[in-house]
C-alpha cells in the first residue's frame, strides 16, 4: 500500500539552527520547504529576518509588502493551497520557522481562524476614531472588548475587523505529520543571538532599512514589527545610538527566544533534538525518520535525545 505524504515541521527558538537543519533535511530527503516565519513573508525584510540566501526551494517567502497585514489565517490559507501540489510532486514537505502558532494551527487543525480582512473595510476603519471603534467592539462583542487593550488602537481595530471576517474554511490532504524541535543549550543560544544581531548590522541591515524607507515604508507598518527594525529605524533618524539599538535588539530577541522555549514545552507530539552540532542534529533526525528500505517513516516516539 502506498504511503501517505509526510509533513515535517522543524521548530526551535530563534538562532537555534532550525533553518540549517531543515534545509539539510530537505536536501537529503528531496523535499520542498515552506516558510513559517511571520516576517520572512515580507518583501525587502531580508537581513533582519535572517531570510535564507537561496530561496529556490522555499515557498511562502516574499509574498506580501511591509505595509500589508499578514496573520495565521492568511498563512494557513496559502499553505492549504500549495500543499496538494507539493504532496503530488514530492511526496511531502518540510515546514520551518519560528512562528509556533502558525505550525500548531496547521498541524492540530485549528478551525477558529479568520481569513484576511477586506482592504476596503480596513480603510473605512482607519478613518474612525479610537473611541468610535471601542464603542463598536463593546456593543457587538463585549467578551472580546474585555480582553483587548482599549488604549491600543491597532489591537482594537483588528478586533473590530474580525467581527465581519468569516471563519476560514480550509483543509489539507491526508498525510503523516511529524514535529521536530531543535533545542540547543540556553546559554549557547543566547550567545548566538547576540552574535547574529551584530552580524546583521555588519551585513548592511541599516542600508536595508534605508531602502525600505525610500520605497515608502513607514515605521508603523506591520512589517516593521519584526524584531529590531524599529530600533534600527531610530538609529537612522538619530533618535538612538547604534550600540543602544544593538543591545535593545539583543535583549528583545533573547526574551522572544525564551517565550518560544516555553511555547515548545506545551507543543503536542513534539520530538526534541538537543544536539549542538549541526551534523549530529541531522543524523539524529534522519535516523528517526528513515527506515531500512529507504522510505520516510512516521516515528512512534515523541521525545528523542542524541544517543537514545
Amino acid at each position: 500500500m502506498q504511503q501517505l505524504p509526510i509533513l515535517i515541521a522543524v521548530m526551535g527558538p530563534t538562532a537555534s539552527g532550525k533553518s540549517d537543519l531543515a534545509e539539510a533535511m530537505a536536501f537529503v530527503l528531496k523535499l520542498p520547504l515552506i516558510n513559517a516565519d511571520a516576517f520572512q513573508v515580507y518583501r525587502g525584510l531580508d537581513i533582519g529576518t535572517a531570510k535564507p540566501i537561496d530561496r529556490s526551494n522555499y515557498h511562502l517567502i516574499d509574498i506580501v509588502d511591509p505595509w500589508e497585514e499578514f496573520g495565521v489565517g492568511e498563512w494557513i490559507r496559502r499553505v492549504s493551497d500549495v500543499l496538494p501540489r507539493l504532496f503530488a510532486h514530492a511526496g511531502g514537505a518540510i515546514v520551518v520557522g519560528g512562528s509556533g502558532y502558525y505550525i500548531r494551527a496547521l498541524f492540530e487543525g485549528y478551525r477558529d481562524l479568520a481569513d484576511a480582512p477586506d482592504p476596503q473595510r480596513r480603510e473605512e476603519l482607519n478613518q474612525q476614531s479610537l473611541e468610535a471603534l471601542v464603542a463598536v467592539l463593546q456593543e457587538r462583542d463585549p467578551s472580546a472588548a474585555a480582553k483587548v487593550d482599549l488604549q491600543n488602537r491597532v489591537r482594537v481595530q483588528r478586533a473590530v475587523e474580525r467581527l465581519d471576517v468569516p471563519r476560514l474554511e480550509w483543509s489539507i490532504p491526508a498525510c503523516r505529520k511529524v514535529k521536530l524541535a531543535r533545542l540547543p543549550n540556553l546559554e549557547r543560544n543566547r550567545r548566538r543571538i547576540e552574535q547574529r544581531v551584530e552580524a546583521m548590522v555588519q551585513a548592511g541591515w541599516l542600508d536595508e532599512i534605508r531602502d525600505l524607507i525610500l520605497s515608502g515604508v513607514q515605521r508603523e507598518h506591520p512589517g516593521m514589527r519584526a524584531h529590531g527594525y524599529r530600533a534600527m529605524w531610530d538609529v537612522i533618524h538619530g533618535e538612538r545610538s547604534l550600540n543602544e539599538a544593538i543591545e535593545a535588539t539583543q535583549v528583545e530577541v533573547a526574551q522572544y527566544a525564551k517565550r518560544q522555549r516555553t511555547w515548545l514545552r506545551a507543543e503536542p507530539n513534539l520530538i526534541t533534538i538537543s544536539a549542538e552540532d549541526g551534523g549530529e542534529a541531522l543524523a539524529t533526525a534522519l535516523d528517526l525518520l528513515w527506515s531500512e528500505d529507504g522510505k520516510i517513516n512516521q516515528p512512534a516516539r515523541h521525545v528523542l535525545e542524541p544517543g537514545s
